[in-house]
């Protein structure tokens, strides 16, 4: 929900959340997103993590490589979010297995993930590439990082690049109070 102050009344407006993928270089990721290829992305852990229960359809995932360039090249929008209870080994094998047609996972990202026992599958649309803009990468401390940022502009170096939508709504509030 955003808070904002239109003729000094104090609203809420619901928006989604902007969030920074840094996504698989290797498995070219990135590119499978932007040509249609893969249309779900995928993060797992053994215990619940910052990103379990953190993403929702309609919010707006920006795409990095794990290259670390820190260069935002891409975005897509959430249509789908599934956050696994506590999976046994099988049950996560099948679940990654039954989605594999939508993550397009190569053998080392299938071994990487698969028998975790907390999965969160994230389905896209809407995929396509954008001015290439730079983060600020403080926030990641790994390749496969997920930084929830509630609004790009937080981390963005140079935001004349982002999407002029985006811009626009950042405007329009004075601050951002993250969906419980």
């Amino acid at each position: 929900m955003f808070v904002s102050r239109l003729y000094g009344v104090l609203t809420l407006k619901s928006h989604a959340m902007d969030h920074v993928v840094c996504l698989d270089a290797g498995a070219q990721e990135l590119e499978n997103l932007v040509k249609g290829n893969k249309s779900m992305i995928l993060r797992g852990a053994d215990v619940r993590d910052l990103l379990y229960g953190s993403v929702y359809e309609g919010d707006t995932l920006y795409f990095t490589s794990s290259t670390g360039e820190g260069e935002v090249r891409a975005m897509g929008i959430v249509t789908s979010v599934f956050n696994s209870e506590k999976l046994t080994v099988e049950e996560s094998f099948e679940t990654i297995i039954r989605n594999q047609d939508k993550l397009q996972l190569p053998d080392q990202q299938f071994e990487r993930w698969a028998g975790k026992r907390y999965l969160v599958l994230i389905g896209i649309n809407d995929i396509r590439e954008i001015e290439p803009f730079r983060i600020n990468k403080a926030g990641f401390t790994c390749p496969d990082d997920w930084l929830p940022v509630g609004n790009i502009d937080i981390v963005a170096i140079n935001n004349s690049q982002i999407p002029q939508t985006k811009i626009n709504q950042s405007l329009i509030s004075n601050s951002y109070i993250h969906p419980q």
